[in-house]
């Protein structure tokens, strides 16, 4: 559950006292982004509201549309003002920025140095701080970012229980199976799979080892992690994913390893590593279907040659973390959401005619 009133002391006085009077569900805001001379963001259970005088307001983009529908439905054509993103929104300004960072490092921006070279800030509760502005560069890549004139507040959520309906699929003869987590942006992906580490580590008794390059499984703050990933799982916070595999396997002697968002060549390679020695594999990646993620250079050598046991291919169809399909490491479909509902309504017609 989101604490509101520790969350809120973060943002510079006049965007706190805003969003203290709007009408939002706490534990539905995902995001919350600022940017110097335009309206400030709310991402709440998948919709987007603009930050106003008096609290928010449906934003154009997060309504799909239904600012046209409304303005049909009354036999006119939208206006400008109500088609506008701005029309009435609070919009930050650079003093609103340089306030919200004072508080978000404790007025000791300099103590954040390494975290911001990587471009976020993880502050107490695990909600994350993205930063974006002028980046300067060194020999070993973005040394810093100054003239930070954009914020994303990404809220940390955990839902214990959300992974109770897939367990029993990652799972063969009281072994952990190599599962992959597939889905587009947002839809979840990485909600589930805490929730898997936490069951596979308190529930299942498996020792876990977790490499959390952007500090979103574990939410680590001074090195304590402000998520509930279990009893026996052990945190590399803020490592490079195929760097942290390595360093798990060699020190730590995981059972089973989970990494989120995998992409390159080093990370396959790592994986294939880890499997090869023993552990179990949990890992999620960016796609919209077994098919996408086939289809891609390097990530479809981890389909051809079946490194996973069980892929979950997640969207937001139905909310957040909607198991679409679970397939094996053949692509045999072992579980369909819309073959279950199918199968549901066919049963409910049944027993109306009997």
């Amino acid at each position: 559950m989101v604490k509101k009133d520790e969350l809120l002391r973060i943002f510079a006085g006049p965007i706190r006292e805003t969003l203290g009077r709007a009408a939002l569900n706490w534990d539905n805001v995902q995001e919350i982004r600022l940017r110097v001379g335009r309206p400030v963001f709310v991402m709440c259970g998948g919709e987007e509201y603009v930050l106003t005088a008096e609290g928010v307001r449906r934003g154009k983009a997060g309504s799909a549309g239904q600012i046209a529908k409304r303005a049909g439905a009354a036999g006119r054509t939208p206006g400008k003002a109500e088609m506008s993103d701005r029309a009435g929104a609070y919009q930050a300004t650079l003093q609103d920025l340089r306030e919200t960072l004072e508080y978000v490092s404790s007025h000791s921006l300099y103590a954040f140095e390494e975290e911001i070279r990587q471009g976020f800030i993880t502050i107490q509760g695990g909600h994350r701080i993205g930063l974006a502005g002028k980046t300067v560069m060194d020999g070993r890549g973005v040394r810093t970012i100054k003239y930070i004139s954009y914020l994303n507040v990404r809220l940390a959520h955990q839902v214990r229980g959300c992974a109770d309906r897939i367990m029993p699929y990652l799972l063969e003869n009281g072994q952990a199976l190599h599962a992959l987590f597939i889905s587009p942006p947002r839809c979840g992906k990485t909600t589930l799979l805490r929730d898997v580490i936490r069951q596979m580590s308190d529930g299942r008794g498996f020792t876990v080892g977790v490499v959390d390059e952007r500090s979103e499984l574990a939410a680590c703050w001074q090195g304590i992690p402000q998520n509930d990933l279990g009893a026996r799982t052990d945190v590399l916070d803020c490592c490079p994913k195929a760097i942290g595999m390595m360093m798990l396997v060699r020190a730590m002697s995981p059972e089973v390893i989970a990494v989120d968002e995998i992409g390159g060549r080093e990370d396959i390679d790592a994986m294939r590593y880890a499997m090869n020695c023993g552990c179990r594999v949990l890992a999620t990646v960016h796609g919209d279907s077994l098919e996408d993620v086939a289809r891609k250079p390097v990530l479809g050598e981890m389909v051809s040659e079946g490194m996973f046991d069980r892929y979950i291919v997640i969207s937001s169809r139905e909310g957040m973390g909607t198991v679409e399909e679970i397939r094996d490491g053949n692509g045999k479909c072992l579980h369909s959401e819309n073959r279950a509902k199918s199968a549901d309504r066919k049963e409910e017609q049944e027993g109306g005619r009997l």
